[in-house]
């Protein structure tokens, strides 16, 4: 069963240009001139219950527009979306109290009172019944192992503290969809690995439909199934992490262990050298000459070991965005400036 389903959703944004100077500022009180952006593009989007999906694309892609309006904070210029069967910006409370969103750069919690004073506030708000919200409060803060930090002013906590008292306010009313906007932005590995066993463990247990998006591949790769790359405002890929692989990359990485100390003076014919220490180098083929490279060395040098594998998962989406971005330099990308008078 689809809980979030996009049809050709679009948001397209008027930016005013603005010239320097005193004399540009006088003519633009009468003639100004506006380019038009479209953050999303006629998204068409299926979610089903239950699912984990990574959201992601490079800055300016439309990752987090696309979550406003899921979530009801704007609306489109156009399409249609519908999240457990309510239209996101009709605002209905009944959607309110079905769905949370937490985004990594911007805090919900009162900055100077402990994070348990927000937290009885969100039970009021949500109009939790308060042997359910006990009990939630309490799964949860044992869950993330924050009891002791619930008394302390939410400015003294540390960045990593800080998030998952925001995933705890989020998710005290049970929501059903949870949508995350860079929730381990700027946070250290361990409270990374810590907000992610947490995120794995709580929908697993819960079977709620979490859509993520995230600049951290360790997030994606930890936690999703599902991935949905956006770039320019339109979706450029839908399917699992290996495809992503087999789809985007074009080379492989080779390392090899060599019979003696040295390596050989020609290695770099064989392919990129990424790394070498002897007895041990680490070569970048394109993927299309991997076999015959590896007759080659093996033909022309005694080798111990060698293994294949892909590129890094964070390498190869750089060369997607990359591509996009070399696109958008040349001018294929969907914006247009208009004066208006």
């Amino acid at each position: 069963m689809a809980i979030i389903e996009l049809a050709k959703l679009t948001k397209t944004y008027r930016i005013y240009q603005k010239k320097e100077g005193l004399w540009a500022s006088i003519a633009g009180l009468f003639t100004r001139e506006y380019k038009e952006v479209r953050a999303v593009q006629e998204i068409d989007l299926r979610v089903e219950e239950g699912e984990f999906v990574a959201f992601l694309g490079p800055n300016g892609a439309g990752k987090t527009t696309t979550l406003k309006l899921l979530s009801g904070v704007i609306n489109p210029t156009s399409g249609t979306a519908t999240v457990m069967g309510h239209v996101p910006w009709r605002r209905e409370n009944a959607y309110r109290r079905r769905f949370a969103l937490v985004m990594g750069q911007k805090n919900q919690l009162w900055w100077d009172l402990p994070a348990q004073e927000s937290f009885r506030l969100h039970q009021q708000i949500y109009r939790i019944d308060g042997r359910e919200f006990d009990r939630t409060h309490d799964e949860l803060v044992d869950l993330l192992g924050v009891r002791q930090l619930l008394g302390q002013p939410v400015r003294e906590l540390s960045l990593g503290e800080r998030m998952k008292m925001e995933l705890i306010a989020a998710l005290l009313h049970s929501p059903q969809v949870l949508f995350l906007d860079e929730p381990t932005i700027g946070l250290d590995v361990v409270a990374q690995h810590s907000v992610q066993e947490f995120l794995k463990h709580y929908q697993e247990l819960r079977k709620i439909t979490i859509l993520l998006t995230s600049h951290y591949m360790k997030d994606v790769a930890a936690l999703c199934q599902r991935i949905v790359i956006i770039a320019q405002g339109k979706i450029m890929y839908d399917g699992s992490l290996a495809g992503i692989v087999d789809q985007f990359s074009s080379h492989k990485v080779v390392s090899l262990q060599f019979a003696d100390d040295r390596l050989p003076l020609d290695l770099d014919r064989y392919g990129e050298v990424l790394e070498r220490e002897a007895p041990r180098a680490k070569l970048r083929v394109p993927r299309r000459e991997v076999p015959d490279m590896m007759a080659g060395i093996l033909r022309d040098h005694t080798i111990e070991d060698i293994t294949v594998e892909d590129l890094p998962l964070e390498e190869v989406i750089a060369e997607m965005f990359s591509l996009v971005q070399r696109n958008e330099a040349q001018g294929v990308v969907d914006s247009q400036t208009t004066t208006v008078p």
